[in-house]
């Protein structure tokens, strides 16, 4: 494989994910323009809001790990090496990230912040 296709990234999420892969890039796409839009208005990092929703991250990194082990054909006792130890640390990391963007942005959205 010489050259790196995008198209074979989409093409094995969508085998892995099926149809879960695009509501997660829906839902990836509508918290990040919401996100920003709450920032635009606010023009602040509310710290109750913020720690609320790193908590919620905590669960969402999890969360995260759980679908990796179900889409994937092998599990957590698998991995051998630091690149596989990496990897599952990624994963735990872009879902505790994704979802204290999200819990954040939904908090932020029901209750705005009073000044």
């Amino acid at each position: 494989m010489k050259d790196l296709d995008p198209l074979v990234f989409v093409a094995v999420f969508q085998e892995m994910l099926g149809p879960l892969l695009w509501v997660m890039l829906l839902l990836i796409v509508a918290g990040t323009a919401a996100f920003v839009a709450l920032m635009l208005k606010e023009r602040a990092i509310n710290s109750k809001r913020l720690l609320r929703a790193e908590m919620a991250g905590l669960l969402g990194g999890g969360l995260a790990l759980v679908l990796m082990a179900k889409v994937s054909s092998s599990g957590f006792t698998d991995a051998g090496g630091p690149a596989d130890w990496f990897l599952i640390a990624m994963v735990f990391g872009l879902g505790l990230a994704g979802t204290v963007i999200l819990v954040y942005t939904y908090l932020g959205w029901r209750q705005p912040a009073t000044r």
